[in-house]
């Protein structure tokens, strides 16, 4: 996996060849850095990971809440910028609110792949404090298999990930009180699934 550095002598160089700062939103730097990026010059994209790099890792830090996870995910983001920056347009959206968008994504998708490995192991006898059997696991990935999907990932992220319902809501690009209320939902919807299942609810009340 390639890692997307520069020195602060690159970034001078940089800065020294591109257009002087200038009008609302972007800077004519960023402007001009971004239509070269999606031309192809590496350089432009290291200049725009310098500039945007420790604001998405303390965004990213926010939602995982483990530094070494947040670094290997910001890594992820630049990696990706590479791939998508050509689909960017500036419009009224400034560059580092889109980049912000694209950090939520890939922590997203961080969170929905840690997601798949807990519910191997998180609810099995290796848990002593719980002693749930493989069969509780099935039932609960059965139960939780008939929520919607919005209930679903909000659980997950409530109960499993450990996030509070204003980082999911950051997360998810929702209001706090729709988190609250999907939760809630879905709690219940969950407890009734795991009834007819013949299993009692795991789910403890926030």
């Amino acid at each position: 996996m390639p890692e997307l550095t520069v020195s602060q002598s690159e970034l001078g160089s940089t800065e020294a060849s591109l257009p002087v700062e200038g009008g609302n939103g972007d800077s004519r730097v960023v402007k001009a850095a971004i239509v070269s990026a999606q031309a192809g010059n590496a350089q432009a994209l290291r200049f725009l990971y310098l500039r945007h790099a420790d604001e998405i890792l303390r965004f990213v830090k926010s939602l995982v809440k483990d530094h070494h996870e947040a670094e290997d995910i910001t890594q992820n983001v630049f990696i990706k910028l590479m791939r998508v920056i050509g689909k960017y347009e500036p419009r009224e959206v400034p560059f580092s609110a889109w980049i912000r968008k694209v950090a939520r994504n890939v922590a997203l998708d961080h969170l929905r792949a840690r997601r798949l490995t807990l519910f191997e192991d998180i609810h099995v006898a290796e848990d002593d404090r719980r002693q749930i059997s493989r069969e509780r696991n099935r039932d609960l990935c059965e139960a939780l298999a008939e929520l919607t999907e919005d209930q679903r990932e909000v659980l997950v992220l409530r109960h499993i990930v450990g996030l509070s319902p204003a980082e999911i809501a950051k997360l998810l690009g929702k209001k706090e009180n729709a988190i609250h209320a999907l939760h809630h939902r879905g709690r219940l919807s969950l407890q009734s699934a795991l009834t007819e299942l013949g299993a009692a609810p795991v789910v403890a009340r926030s």
